[in-house]
């Protein structure tokens, strides 16, 4: 395939960028799990339980953001670390992705819940009003701030060299395998799921998710809300049915975006814009 060409005015953070964010998304998680899992009683003495809640668990998670800033700021300096951190606020959409979001996404989990036989298991796990928003708070800045990572940064460089289709699943591949430890400690959510079908989901999301982005010119903002909302603790737990079923949904989402994700005409190919033009253009060799 041959490698995108753009021009000679787009000073590109370069493609070989990946490397050292995976290797600092996952040294930086992967550590700090990795001395929980292999020195428990050290880390829990010192540090406390590992839990969803634990400021240790919130530095694992924003890990691929660390990374992200880490490296702009070495290629682009602060200027270009502002001009990255401008399209989070980038929120234009047809608002057909919007109604998937705010509607979709939890029909996905009442569903999914529905067929698990646990609709009725803690309807409304919350004892009150502030418990709610403590939860909806704790949630919106944990694990949407991965996006700045996954598809503000690795998703456009990947979009280079394969076409969006390809980049989502190797991307969600490297996104679920990057959560793996979480699974063989007690205290997080993942650690009463099953590996096979969460990968399954970060694959089926990963797709959804490059689709949003590209259609919404590269907003951070729409992938972190996505990410919001599929970690929504107001929703049931329907873990593995609300994978199989985001599987179902990435079909027609890839049916409906075809052109896009199998040939990356206006997908995003830049992660801090040097000028207007942020996406392959039609005539560029995929």
């Amino acid at each position: 395939m041959p490698k995108l060409t753009l021009p000679s005015d787009q000073k590109l953070i370069p493609i070989t960028a990946l490397f050292p964010f995976l290797l600092i998304a996952f040294g930086l998680a992967w550590s700090i799990l990795a001395l929980f899992i292999f020195l428990p009683e050290f880390m829990t003495s010192t540090f406390g339980n590992l839990t969803g809640q634990h400021p240790l668990f919130f530095l694992c998670v924003y890990s691929p953001a660390i990374a992200a800033f880490s490296i702009i700021y070495y290629f682009r300096g602060l200027n270009g670390l502002a001009i990255f951190l401008s399209k989070f606020f980038r929120w234009r959409c047809s608002a057909g992705w919007y109604l998937f979001i705010v509607v979709g996404v939890p029909l996905v989990f009442y569903a999914g819940a529905f067929l698990k036989g646990s609709l009725s298991e803690n309807f409304y796990p919350f004892d009150s009003i502030p418990d709610l928003f403590i939860a909806l708070l704790l949630s919106a800045i944990k694990g949407p701030i991965e996006e700045f990572g996954w598809r503000g940064f690795a998703l456009p460089l990947m979009q280079r060299n394969f076409t969006p289709f390809r980049a989502s699943l190797i991307l969600g591949t490297i996104w679920g395998v990057w959560h793996s430890p979480a699974f063989l400690l007690s205290g997080t959510q993942q650690s009463n799921w099953s590996f096979a079908p969460f990968l399954l989901g970060c694959i089926a999301i990963s797709i959804i998710a490059t689709a949003l982005f590209n259609s919404s010119r590269g907003s951070i903002f729409l992938a972190a809300f996505l990410h919001f909302m599929l970690m929504n603790p107001i929703f049931p737990d329907a873990e593995p049915f609300d994978s199989y079923l985001l599987a179902l949904i990435a079909v027609p989402i890839i049916w409906f975006n075809r052109k896009m994700m199998f040939t990356g005409v206006g997908s995003v190919v830049e992660i801090v814009p040097s000028t207007g033009n942020t996406h392959r253009p039609a005539n560029t060799p995929v």
